[in-house]
């Protein structure tokens, strides 16, 4: 199981697996057999692709501070909300991957360039919408000024306070607030985690589902056998929203009377776009822990439970606290 042990080692450093799309334990096929099991007509096709920009939408979003401890904000040039104030924000273009969009975009809309450094959100809704939350530091440009005034934007400036401007939409200031907690550091944080670059061709859920055993005080971390031993992996249901995914996948592990259990956040994002039109899925790795002890949790059939080393299993407890995930805001 040393394998296993160096895969959680590269989630925990956000890097990417390269364990293959067909360990997948609970696919749209298999979900939507379940349904139709009890009578009801699947929503979702089993042979959901998804393409950027028709059949998913990821949004990128930055949230950059200057010395002064100001973000920087741009105002709306679209009909729709001109005039009205906004992060630098908006939909990837097919072949990009999500720092290429999101540097784009704060260009685009700021007159900056940027370089990321962290995820510091990541946030979905049904329909397969997807938005990433960045944080980075400016390494160049001009802040656009209103004589720059394009289809991007009218202009751009560093804000003290975001709630003083007229906003095209309330929804940024959680991600604020978000932002300046990982700025100011009040309390342990995530360390910094980017996005890697990995193509997949579905939208995909990996689990590290961790459990503490009481009378050895040892970490366990759950395997699924089917086929080879991994991490268990399921396929997200983009016609419901991801607790609803989540739900159902501890359900099928566990049975119906799931032991409390609490999803912490996010340990990685993989997601590529290249080439274009062929590679727009992502796959998230989710951390879940139980509130309970080994001794009250029974997986059912090909799922089983793996003993860590202390030290692995002391790393997997000390992200289990608020802020040492990404955060992941599943909008109803």
């Amino acid at each position: 199981m040393d394998s296993i042990e160096s895969n959680l080692s590269l989630l925990l450093e956000g890097s990417a697996l390269q364990d293959s799309e067909e360990l997948c334990d609970f696919s749209l096929a298999d979900q939507n057999e379940a349904i139709a099991a009890k009578g009801v007509t699947p929503s979702t096709p089993s042979d959901f692709v998804p393409v950027t920009k028709s059949t998913v939408t990821y949004i990128v979003m930055a949230v950059l501070y200057n010395e002064d401890g100001e973000i920087l904000m741009m105002q709306e040039a679209k009909s729709s909300c001109a005039g009205q104030w906004y992060l630098p924000a908006g939909r990837m273009e097919p072949g990009e991957d999500i720092e290429e969009a999101v540097k784009r975009e704060v260009l685009e809309e700021t007159g900056l360039t940027m370089e990321p450094t962290s995820l510091i959100m990541v946030e979905c809704a049904s329909k397969a919408w997807f938005r990433f939350v960045l944080t980075g530091r400016i390494t160049g440009g001009i802040l656009k000024t209103p004589a720059q005034a394009d289809s991007e934007s009218l202009q751009a400036k560093w804000v003290n306070d975001p709630e003083q401007l007229s906003l095209r939409c309330k929804d940024i200031l959680p991600v604020v607030e978000r932002g300046h907690v990982f700025r100011t550091r009040p309390e342990p944080q995530h360390p910094n985690l980017l996005p890697s670059v990995r193509p997949h061709h579905k939208l995909l859920l990996r689990f590290v589902i961790l459990v503490r055993q009481k009378s050895s005080n040892r970490v366990h971390i759950l395997l699924s056998e089917k086929t080879e031993v991994h991490l268990p992996i399921c396929e997200v249901n983009h016609h419901h929203n991801l607790h609803s995914t989540i739900r159902k996948f501890m359900v099928e592990i566990f049975g119906a009377d799931v032991p409390p259990h609490k999803p912490h956040g996010v340990l990685n994002v993989e997601h590529c776009g290249k080439p274009e039109g062929s590679n727009d899925g992502l796959c998230m790795t989710i951390l879940i822990a139980f509130r309970v002890p080994l001794e009250e949790v029974f997986p059912i059939d090909k799922y089983t439970w793996l003993m860590v080393s202390r030290e692995l299993g002391d790393r997997l407890l000390q992200r289990v606290p608020r802020n040492l995930t990404v955060p992941l805001h599943v909008i109803s």
